[in-house]
This record gives C-alpha cells, sequence and structure tokens, in this order.
C-alpha cells in the first residue's frame, strides 16, 4: 500500500497519543515531508486529538466539556481535525475499514445520534471510520450509542468504555447498556472482555520507551498546570520535558509564557530565544519576544521582532497592531497610520478594530492640522 504523501502539513497534538510514541509519528511525518509537534502554533494546520485526553477528562467535573470547546476552538481557527486513528490513515499506517458510503447526514437521520456526539466520537476513534463516508456498521454503533445517550450516558463515557472493550466494530454484535448497581449512572457497561483496542498497523512501532511514556505525560502535566494558573509548577514541568527533548520548540515557548507570567523576565526571553532557536519560523515565539522587549521598555529590540513576525505570516494581525502602537508612541504617525490600515484589513470586528479606526482618525486630524 502506496502512503499518503503530507508534504507541508504540520500537524499539533492535543493530548498525548495513547497508540504510539510520538517521536516516532514525527518521524514518519517528516519523512513524508511534514511536520509533527506538540500542542497548536498558527502554523498548525491538521490538530490530532489524541485519545489519552479521554482518560483524563474522565478524572475531571468538567473534563468533557474542556475538550468540546477546544474541539469548538480548533474548528474555529479552520484546521483540520483529526483522530488518532485518521492520523495513522493519512500517513497510511493503518488499513482502511470495509468500504462504507454513508454520509454524516445519513448516519444522523437514520440514527438519531446528534451532529455533535457523531463528530466528537468520530473524533475519538469510536466508529470504524473517523468521518464520513461511514459503513452500515457505524450506523449499528450510531444508533447503540444514541440509545446509550437517551438513557443518560455522556459521549465521553461512551467513548472512555469502547476504548476498554476491544476493536470497534466487535461492538456491533454486544450489548451495551448505562449504569450499574456499583457503578456511575452514566457509565457504560458491554458484554464481553476487556481487551485493548489493537487496530491494525502496517509498520513495527517497536517497544515504547519508558522515556516517551514519561515526556507524553510530564507535557500533559504541564499544560494542566499552566492552564490552572500554576506557573512556576508549569516552568518546572517543562523544563523537565526539555532536559528529555531539547529540540521541542513548544515546550520552551510555554515555559517562556509561564516565566514571563511568574515575572521571571531574563528567563522568559532566553526560552523565547530558544524556541525561536529551534524553529525560526515559530512567528508566536517572536510575537511573545517583541512584547517582553517592549514591556522593558526596549523598544528597536522589540520592533525588530514584530517586523520579524510579520514578515513570517502576514495574516497576524496582533503583530501589526502592537507595531502601529509602537511607531505611533515614537511619533511615526504616517506609519502607525499605514500600519493601523492593515491591521482593519486583517480584523475589522473585533474591539482592537475599533481602537484602531479611532487611531486610523486621530492621525488624520493630525496630518490635517499640520497641513493647515
Amino acid at each position: 500500500m502506496t502512503a499518503p504523501a503530507v508534504p507541508g502539513a504540520v500537524f499539533g497534538t492535543i493530548g498525548a497519543l495513547a497508540a504510539f510514541p510520538l517521536r516516532l509519528a514525527a518521524r514518519e511525518v517528516e519523512r513524508q515531508h511534514g511536520q509533527l509537534r506538540r500542542g497548536v502554533t498558527r502554523r498548525t494546520t491538521h490538530v490530532v486529538f489524541g485519545r489519552t485526553l479521554l482518560a483524563k477528562a474522565g478524572l475531571t467535573k468538567n473534563g468533557d466539556a474542556d475538550i468540546e470547546r477546544r474541539v469548538a476552538a480548533e474548528r474555529a481557527a479552520g484546521r483540520t481535525l483529526v483522530s488518532e486513528n485518521g492520523f495513522l490513515r493519512l500517513l497510511g499506517l493503518l488499513k482502511a475499514p470495509e468500504a462504507s458510503s454513508l454520509s454524516r447526514q445519513s448516519l444522523i437521520e437514520q440514527s438519531r445520534l446528534s451532529g455533535a456526539d457523531l463528530d466528537v466520537l468520530s473524533l475519538f476513534d469510536a466508529f470504524e471510520h473517523d468521518g464520513e463516508p461511514y459503513s452500515f456498521r457505524d450506523l449499528i454503533l450510531a444508533r447503540k450509542y444514541a440509545g446509550l445517550v437517551a438513557g443518560g450516558a455522556s459521549w465521553g463515557a461512551i467513548a472512555r468504555s469502547v476504548h476498554r472493550s476491544g476493536p470497534v466494530a466487535s461492538l456491533t454484535a454486544k450489548s451495551l447498556n448505562v449504569g450499574s448497581a456499583f457503578g456511575r449512572s452514566d457509565a457504560i457497561y458491554l458484554e464481553g472482555g476487556q481487551s485493548e483496542l489493537d487496530g491494525q498497523l502496517l509498520f513495527d512501532l517497536g517497544s515504547a520507551a519508558h522515556g516517551d511514556d514519561t515526556l507524553e505525560e510530564l507535557f500533559a502535566d504541564a499544560e494542566a498546570a499552566e492552564e490552572g494558573g500554576d506557573h512556576d509548577g508549569a516552568a518546572a514541568l517543562y523544563r523537565r520535558c526539555l532536559a528529555i527533548d531539547p529540540s521541542d520548540a513548544i515546550a520552551a515557548f510555554n515555559r517562556a509564557n509561564c516565566l514571563r507570567a511568574g515575572g521571571h523576565a531574563a528567563d522568559a526571553a532566553h526560552d523565547y530565544a530558544r524556541a525561536i532557536k529551534l524553529d525560526p519560523a515559530f512567528v508566536e515565539a517572536w510575537f511573545n519576544l517583541a512584547g517582553l522587549m517592549s514591556e522593558q521598555g526596549r523598544d528597536a529590540s522589540a520592533r525588530k521582532h514584530l517586523q520579524k513576525a510579520i514578515a513570517l505570516d502576514k495574516s497576524y494581525a496582533d503583530p501589526v497592531f502592537n507595531l502601529a502602537r509602537l511607531e505611533f508612541d515614537a511619533g511615526n504617525l504616517a506609519e502607525a497610520r499605514r500600519l493601523w490600515v492593515r491591521y482593519l484589513e486583517l480584523d475589522a470586528e473585533s474591539e482592537w478594530a475599533g481602537v484602531a479606526a479611532k487611531g486610523v482618525q486621530f492621525v488624520d486630524m493630525q496630518l490635517a492640522r499640520t497641513a493647515g
């Protein structure tokens, strides 16, 4: 089987991958002339949702809702969302399931499973196919899942149970029930064994080194600490990630953000520079370093970094706005106006667009007075 090429694609991961070590997947993506990184940046074109998110979400009160919000945000950003199995199929490393012909809408209508639940269950490989066209087996599963939802189960509880119960296709012949006298009311209980989902990999992943497991867990813990506002704890965890994998530009960038939030400006600048050295096209690192320089009154350095960010990503509105403000403060009114006009071409809706519009008006008034 010839693997589909993914030249130019930039894959980001949210949550650790359950099926295989990230380093091996990254090696294969690179062989196919793409990139794979932990986390998501502006350059990310495809987001792979790791199935370990499910287990972690099941341990927190709002875990499934947090996943839903992240899914919605990445979809709104225009990125392609990919399940673990879908990722492997894109790389040509997993056999495609049986021939399929059902559209997403047809599956929804015939199963009465909501579109939202169908999409997120697909994203976590609760069906044979990770997207349309779906198969008849997927329709059987969708009907079963719809019954579970009607009985009070959440999509997260369904997905977690599915991956404890063997190959997804085997579930079409099993009974799925909600609740138990000894378990939570939304837990799913299935007939049959408890073997792990195995899939049909076409390449040898080898045995995952303990270091891979440790690194994925550390990175996930660091992200959770950062999201929870524990900046010092997150910085320490990202530092451990970098000790294991010194080439991880996103870990360096995230650590810099945490150090900056914790008031450690010098260390933050060092890690932003480290992220840029590891990935010279890391536009967010250039932008955030510019912000740090501006906070320290180092306007010339801030200007240089903002110009670099704009050159790297001409659709990135934030550095355009900040550079306009920097030029305005320096008295370069014509350049500030040009940049604010450009910002409005990129963003005409936000609160900052209103500020930019007022900036243009103010400069026009000043220039008119000067001309008069």
